[in-house]
């Protein structure tokens, strides 16, 4: 059943339920199917740094609602028109990479966003299906179905992450704590174990938490999702597809070996 699977993820989301996500870099409705079938609440389809063109996107969007599932779509960086079209086809969010300024936050909102918060253009296709509304109730409601992730991964944006939790229709923020490390160590290293980043994750969930938004995060480890929860994190992630699948072709490996 597709019907009415868009409200879930804000509703759990905003009812201080943790969600699990599962990442997919890779591009194949199996891998979606896999995941989702193994447990997981959503699943974060990545075009930045994944394999998903717009096309791709829009069928493994279809692949979680046949599986029962909210879909969340990572767009390339500052292709803010690319979220409208991946809201159209039924995402239930949109995580904006490289997000380091309130204008920048506001510009997204503009596109992911109906009046009287942004100036998305109507046409929403399979999500008015996804939302088991009718068009006036939709757009009624689509302003608060759909969530909105600015990511916060750079200095820039920890400096600006007051104002950016300030606009209005961004419904949370999302570290990416790789990039935050060469960040913060100035290009040193890649550490997303780093005590400044662990320092800078505090900051992001107690700040996000405080204004009634969402904190979100990129984990490496389903122990680390879980402790991250207990520190006030709402949306988190838990490896990627590749990751998973390598860890888990180790493992037997070492079994024959």
């Amino acid at each position: 059943m597709t019907d009415a699977i868009l409200p879930r993820l804000a509703a759990q989301l905003r009812g201080g339920q943790p969600v699990f996500a599962a990442w997919i870099e890779t591009p194949a409705q199996a891998s979606i199917e896999a995941l989702l079938g193994a447990g997981f609440d959503t699943a974060v389809l990545d075009m930045q740094h994944g394999g998903f063109d717009m096309a791709r996107a829009v069928d493994g969007i279809a692949a979680c609602a046949l599986g029962g599932k909210p879909a969340i779509a990572r767009i390339p960086v500052g292709d803010f028109a690319s979220a409208s079209r991946l809201l159209d086809a039924g995402a239930a969010a949109v995580v904006a990479p490289m997000i380091e300024t309130v204008e920048q936050a506001r510009a997204l909102v503009g596109f992911t966003k109906y009046p009287p918060l942004g100036e998305r253009s109507w046409g929403p296709g399979r999500a008015k299906a996804f939302s088991g509304l009718g068009g006036s109730d939709y757009l009624t409601a689509a302003n608060g179905l759909h969530l909105t992730f600015a990511m916060i991964e750079t200095r820039a944006a920890l400096a600006a992450l007051d104002g950016i939790l300030a606009v209005e229709g961004i419904d949370g923020v999302f570290v990416g704590p790789s990039d935050l490390s060469i960040g913060l160590s100035r290009g040193a290293g890649v550490d997303p174990a780093a005590s400044e980043v662990d320092a800078a994750l505090s900051r992001v969930a107690s700040q996000a938490r405080a204004v009634g938004k969402i904190a979100g995060l990129f984990c490496f480890s389903g122990a680390q999702a879980k402790a991250m929860a207990a520190r006030g994190f709402g949306l988190l992630t838990i490896a990627t597809d590749l990751l998973l699948l390598q860890r888990g072709a180790r493992v037997e490996l070492d079994a024959t070996r």
